[in-house]
């Protein structure tokens, strides 16, 4: 079981923003929980992801999430953003 962050591709005002996913849902909200930002969960049937800023994204590497292209977290994580 794994954690994926991808590169960074989404301009929200002055931040950057990118995804992150999981193998499991359970994995997913584990390491949203560590970070703090359940409230930026996106629920969708096929592509149940998080959006994390910059920082968000260096603790989530930190804490054993890998680093992928947004093409490795959809084939990896088996989802559709």
């Amino acid at each position: 079981m794994a954690v994926y962050v991808d590169n960074p591709r989404i301009v929200l005002g002055r931040m950057k923003m990118c995804h992150m996913a999981a193998d499991s849902l359970d994995e997913l909200h584990a390491m949203a929980e560590r970070l703090n930002v359940r409230r930026h969960f996106q629920n969708r049937e096929r592509a149940p992801h998080y959006d994390i800023c910059m920082r968000n994204r260096r603790e989530a590497v930190l804490a054993g999430a890998l680093e992928v292209s947004t093409r490795e977290l959809l084939e990896k994580a088996g989802v559709c953003l």
